[in-house]
């Protein structure tokens, strides 16, 4: 991601459910009133993911709020929405998709340059035991980090 780049949403979700391996950068097709709650950071994407169809990426189960102003000309909130990227990568992420266990996953929705963008990931979904030692981990870090700075008290 560039320098200028806005974190609007973020799926957290992601990197505790799955292995992500590859992330790409991905234009949204958006219909007239959904740029206003992206920008106002209504947007979940704990949900989404993404599915190959007719040699496309599509984007589905990413909740974008309603535009109150836009009234009954305003959108469905969770509409299958198109993803752009060059063929090359839709050809290769979807050959990889093609493969057992792996699937597509949004991790970030940002602004670019103006442009809704969103990051997505190639993932291998986590195994409950995956979980248990990444808790673990992080526990551990967390003890340790504690004992130094204890340590480095005692001493002054």
């Amino acid at each position: 991601m560039m320098p200028g780049a806005k974190v609007v949403a973020t799926n957290r979700k992601a990197a505790r459910d799955y292995h992500l391996e590859d992330r790409h950068e991905a234009g949204l097709v958006l219909a007239g009133s959904e740029i206003k709650p992206i920008r106002a950071g209504r947007v979940n994407l704990s949900d989404g993911y993404v599915q190959p169809r007719d040699g496309e990426l599509w984007l589905v189960g990413v909740h974008i709020a309603p535009y109150q102003p836009a009234g009954r000309f305003g959108h469905e909130p969770t509409r299958v929405r198109k993803l752009l990227l060059h063929r090359k990568e839709i050809d290769r992420l979807t050959a990889r998709v093609q493969e057992r266990g792996y699937t597509i996953v949004p991790t970030r929705l940002f602004l670019k340059g103006g442009l809704a963008k969103v990051e997505i990931a190639l993932a291998r979904g986590k195994r409950k035991y995956d979980k248990r030692q990444q808790i673990a981990k992080r526990d551990a870090d967390r003890d340790i980090a504690r004992a130094l700075k204890e340590r480095g008290q005692r001493r002054r």
